[in-house]
């Protein structure tokens, strides 16, 4: 059964990347451009893990992860935030896994994100 991921970013670039990375990987993938839209997404999509940026507009990454763990039903799911490098990165505690910054090679990052997070389901 494969993994289902859930990428958040409103750069089409680095959505795309993420995207191709996982599906490459057995991922089914579905991708939002902002908080809100991974919200709404949520009522039909069950994630085994979320790719999140932390600046985007409407609703900022941020705000997504803490709407995320408040809830029972998402609360448990683990999350990767994307950042710029040199960015400040809040602590969202136990179920944000691992921050990758994107101008650093991002395949090799998620690589080991993915190790870290799900590694039965991450091959080598």
């Amino acid at each position: 059964m494969s993994k289902t991921a859930l990428v958040v970013d409103d750069s089409m670039l680095i959505r795309h990347t993420v995207c191709r990375f996982l599906e490459t990987r057995g991922f089914q993938v579905e991708s939002a451009t902002n908080g809100s839209e991974a919200l709404e997404m949520m009522g039909s999509v069950r994630p085994d893990i979320i790719v999140t940026d932390l600046q985007m507009p409407k609703m900022d990454g941020s705000a997504l992860i803490h709407a995320l763990q408040a809830s029972p039903e998402t609360c448990a799911i683990p999350i990767v935030v994307l950042a710029r490098k040199g960015a400040s990165v809040p602590q969202f505690g136990e179920h944000v896994r691992s921050v990758i910054f994107k101008d650093i090679d991002i395949a090799s990052q998620l690589s080991r994100a993915l190790e870290s997070v799900l590694p039965r389901s991450a091959p080598a």
